[in-house]
């Protein structure tokens, strides 16, 4: 179980997770990349808006890595279901070749 201190926008507190230390560092660290790039880049000043546009952000990120990962995913079948069509001609065209 790791333990993180978050430190962003003004805020600290700690929490606790089943993940490594390691792991909940690089994700602080996206996080805190995140919401200084919007913070520096926006004119919205409340540490409140810009952790809440921070979320948005990441959740608009993750929204569009799962598509990207159901289209692959889609590809992939479909990419399967063709080869497994194919072997099985090419099976059923040697079957009627031996017989």
């Amino acid at each position: 179980m790791g333990k993180l201190k978050v430190n962003i926008l003004g805020s600290s507190f700690s929490i606790s997770a089943k993940e490594t230390d390691e792991y909940l560092a690089k994700l602080h660290d996206y996080y805190k990349e995140i919401t200084e790039t919007l913070r520096t880049a926006s004119e919205i000043k409340d540490p409140l808006k810009v952790s809440i546009l921070s979320g948005v952000t990441l959740v608009d990120e993750l929204y569009k890595e799962k598509q990207k990962n159901a289209e692959l995913r889609k590809l992939l079948d479909t990419d399967e279901g063709e080869q497994a069509e194919q072997i099985t001609l090419e099976l059923i065209d040697k079957i009627e070749k031996v017989l």
